[in-house]
């Protein structure tokens, strides 16, 4: 199969590409990495001055002073929380007085009003027999002046009827009795006495 013409270019690209590689690589020279105390590999090194750098650290106390200022924020926020934690409360009992209030302002208001309603029915109540009294009153005071009003003028009547009575009787007595008969009945009139 390796005598296939295919499979004989194939091999010879490949060579030449790996013939090219190798004298790409030729060209560049190799250096050493430097090496401290023995130790080649950078990240190493790196590595070991983290270390360094963490125990100067922890030798100078930082990571106290970070607990110290996390325990402040800590106080402080609680503290935050304690006073909104009052100012709920104060903020709820105010709810809950002035829900007491309006509830109260609204049946006081209620009482008002069924307070108003029963004055204005008494005030009618009150108005309307006010009104019959003052009816009645001036009926019996119309009725006495109408009947006033007929005495006198039954009394009137009375009183012309009694001067015509008497101007007739008068006229009568004049026209059938004389001074003599008059001075007869005068003194009839003393011996009864």
């Amino acid at each position: 199969m390796a005598d296939t013409p295919a499979v004989q270019s194939s091999l010879e690209n490949e060579g030449a590409h790996v013939e090219a590689a190798a004298e790409t690589h030729a060209g560049v020279e190799h250096h050493a990495e430097p090496m401290l105390l023995g130790v080649a590999p950078p990240a190493m090194v790196v590595s070991a001055s983290m270390l360094v750098l963490l125990g100067i650290a922890l030798w100078k106390g930082v990571p106290k002073a970070i607990g110290r200022g996390l325990d402040s924020r800590i106080a402080d926020i609680k503290a935050q929380l304690e006073e909104a934690k009052t100012l709920r409360a104060e903020a709820e009992a105010l709810r809950k007085e002035y829900a007491d209030k309006i509830a109260g302002a609204e049946k006081d208001a209620a009482e008002m009003l069924e307070h108003a309603r029963k004055e204005a029915i008494a005030i009618v109540a009150k108005a309307e027999t006010d009104t019959a009294d003052v009816i009645a009153r001036r009926e019996k005071m119309a009725e006495d002046k109408i009947g006033a009003a007929q005495l006198a003028a039954v009394a009137d009547l009375r009183a012309v009827a009694a001067d015509a009575a008497t101007a007739a009787a008068r006229g009568l007595i004049a026209g059938n009795h004389s001074a003599d008969a008059d001075k007869v009945l005068v003194n009839q009139a003393i011996s009864g006495i």
